[in-house]
């Protein structure tokens, strides 16, 4: 009988922690499609550490019992500031996929939204097949699937919209 895996979600408050996101984020384990734009690599590099200047801007992270980053993910408030929010990222490391991480994570993130009274989060992913799992994955958190952008990333690549009203 297989136990389950122990982990716990945290949200990043330090410097350090923003690191770590970075690192994992940047990592071989991370996403399962390793061509990022320089976009995405400057948003790794980033976004952790400018989350922690910003309101409405957050990442949680989990970890497992020998606190390992295994996950993370991190949603903000549009540029807008009317309640409406963006999903940024959500990837977990692929030695622990199957064991309901990014769901634990997607409520953090969709309990702090209705928290702080937003309307919707707009998710954006990939159209390619390695990224079916997260597409499932945003379905069956109540998000619609309400756009497309052929060749948005490179070309062959484009970029599917959901969005979840609140």
């Amino acid at each position: 009988m297989q136990t389950a895996l122990q982990y716990t979600i945290r949200l990043m408050t330090t410097e350090e922690e923003a690191s770590s996101i970075r690192d994992f984020f940047l990592s071989r384990d991370s996403f399962d499609d390793q061509h990022y734009t320089p976009g995405e690599i400057e948003h790794f590099q980033y976004n952790p550490f400018v989350s922690l200047r910003e309101p409405n801007y957050n990442f949680w992270y989990a970890v497992n019992e020998q606190n390992e980053l295994i996950g993370a993910c991190s949603v903000f408030e549009n540029e807008q500031k009317t309640s409406g929010y963006n999903l940024d990222y959500i990837a977990v490391h692929k030695d622990y996929r199957k064991h309901g991480i990014a769901s634990r994570l997607f409520d953090e993130m969709l309990d702090f939204v209705r928290l702080n009274g937003g309307r919707y989060v707009l998710a954006y992913t990939c159209d390619l097949p390695e990224y079916h799992s997260v597409q499932k994955l945003f379905i069956k958190r109540g998000f619609v699937g309400v756009g497309h952008v052929p060749d948005y990333y490179y070309i062959g690549e484009g970029r599917l919209t959901f969005l979840k009203r609140m």
